[in-house]
């Protein structure tokens, strides 16, 4: 134990309604990356957000090199060594990436004027660090969510931590991506930095974790070292079984086209098309997976068929309705609904509770003589609540008092209440738990069973494969292969996702 540089014992939080850790104990080894597992709900961010000086525990003692110590703010872990990165990115849209880089810790001439030239070459040096090109005087707003992420990252590299928590940091990442990531971490492991590493992707834990904590229920449910810990353990530890949901065949043959694109094509910026010259077609009763590469155009073309993207050109018709030129909203009563990735962002509103932002987009359906029918409202809040197993004490507690599996099931669930005929998912199963992802596929092969056309993308293989009834796979803004699920093998979707061809592979 001469390694463990921090160790929390006993740790309790309880929140208004509900305790999110009771008697957990955790250990933190230097030179190694510390796995911490669990469901969405289990209290992993809760857990690190009190290591990083975000909250303060109920109960319980940290301490550090044998001395008791206590955060009361992220400056104040920083102080002492400690960095994170969150799940849900912390970053100002309205700056530069130079600027979030640095805020709050500049680097400045004399202690007085920053010293904008020395902060302009660390971040172009950190980002270089992770194999990236990314423009250091763009605004993070202007950023895809992925390049956000690898701006989080540098972020924290820059603080020079002991101890960095990395709390779903491939979430967004492509394969490639990853693989810096890994460089990253192991260059840091030899430097003796303390890793707390968060995510949901077993097999990336498996590869690069020294000791694992599972926690569930908000308590301790297991630890083991790398040595004792295969992937059917940690499931079982998880969810106190060893297999998660199997695939569902479809209930019935996919229907006739409800949703159909032709000729859309979308500007880049810059130079070049986002989305180049895209022409399909959804089937009701059909789940389609699309699958490709961070910047191969999949969030653009959802975003080019809901109407958020002024410049796209081309025919889109739903129900052979002309929806080309019309607005978000427009689109959104025709029946097509997308959930985005950034679901903090674009997905909720924080000062609303649960309920609140699941009946946002679907108001009407509770309104009565211009006020808010809550007697009609609340059932079908707590029967969506229930569908998706969204874990919350109430439909009147906070969004913000919720994990961030539970406020994508709540994106998913204000999309639902809307009564779509189809339905874009945009990387659903972001920083969702295998236990969420089997609830939330499930959910979504009910939807197409009942006569809905889903479609949601991914850069994870294996979600590619989880639910989809045919996949797509995209590259720089073309659709490079469309194939039954049955036909499509890895090997064929990575070469779609990773070269430029004229014309798709049909099955």
């Amino acid at each position: 134990m001469s390694d463990v540089v921090l160790s929390a014992r006993a740790i309790t939080k309880a929140f208004p309604g509900t305790i999110a850790l009771q008697d957990v104990d955790f250990d933190v080894h230097a030179g190694a990356v510390n796995v911490l597992i669990g469901e969405n709900g289990a209290g992993k961010s809760t857990l690190m957000k009190i290591l990083a000086g975000v909250e303060r525990q109920t109960l319980g003692t940290i301490t550090m090199h044998g001395e008791t110590v206590s955060f009361s703010s992220i400056r104040d872990a920083a102080s002492q060594g400690i960095g994170i990165v969150f799940q849900e990115l912390n970053l100002c849209p309205n700056m530069s990436v130079t600027e979030n880089i640095f805020l709050g810790r500049d680097i400045t001439k004399a202690g007085f004027h920053i010293d904008r030239a020395a902060q302009k070459a660390r971040a172009t040096q950190l980002i270089g660090r992770l194999e990236h090109a990314i423009d250091p005087d763009a605004l993070v707003g202007d950023l895809m969510i992925g390049e956000q992420q690898i701006v989080e990252i540098a972020k924290a590299l820059a603080e020079d931590a002991r101890i960095l928590i990395m709390d779903e940091p491939t979430s967004a990442l492509s394969a490639s991506e990853v693989e810096v990531l890994f460089k990253v971490i192991g260059e840091l492991k030899r430097n003796g930095v303390a890793i707390i590493y968060i995510s949901h992707r077993l097999e990336e834990l498996i590869r690069i974790g020294d000791h694992f904590t599972v926690l569930r229920d908000g308590r301790l449910a297991a630890t083991a070292p790398r040595a004792e810990v295969t992937i059917p353990w940690i499931i079982e530890k998880m969810l106190g079984a060893g297999e998660m949901v199997a695939k569902r065949p479809p209930a019935a043959p996919a229907g006739a086209a409800i949703l159909e694109v032709e000729h859309l094509s979308l500007p880049r910026r810059g130079a070049g098309l986002a989305v180049d010259d895209v022409s399909v077609a959804f089937r009701t009763g059909e789940i389609t997976a699309i699958y490709g590469l961070l910047g191969a155009g999949r969030t653009e073309l959802f975003e080019s068929l809901y109407g958020l993207r002024s410049g796209a050109k081309g025919s889109v018709k739903l129900e052979g309705k002309e929806l080309a030129g019309h607005s978000v909203n427009r689109r959104m009563k025709a029946g097509l609904l997308l959930v985005p990735e950034d679901r903090q962002r674009d997905g909720l509103v924080q000062n609303l509770s649960v309920g609140g932002n699941l009946g946002l987009a679907s108001l009407r359906r509770f309104t009565k003589f211009f006020s808010i029918s809550k007697a009609d409202e609340k059932p079908l809040l707590d029967e969506v609540i229930g569908q998706l197993h969204i874990k919350t004490a109430s439909a009147d507690a906070p969004i913000t008092s919720l994990s961030g599996g539970n406020q994508q099931k709540v994106v998913i669930g204000k999309s639902l209440l809307t009564q779509p005929r189809v339905l874009l998912l945009d990387e659903p199963s972001r920083g969702i738990d295998i236990g969420a992802k089997a609830e939330v596929f499930s959910t979504m092969r009910d939807l197409a069973d009942s006569g809905l056309a889903i479609v949601y993308t991914t850069s994870d293989l294996k979600e590619t494969h989880a639910v989809a009834d045919r996949i797509l796979v995209m590259a720089y803004g073309k659709i490079t292969a469309d194939l039954r699920a049955e036909d499509a093998t890895d090997e064929a979707l990575v070469r779609a996702s990773t070269h430029k061809i004229d014309k798709p592979a049909f099955a």
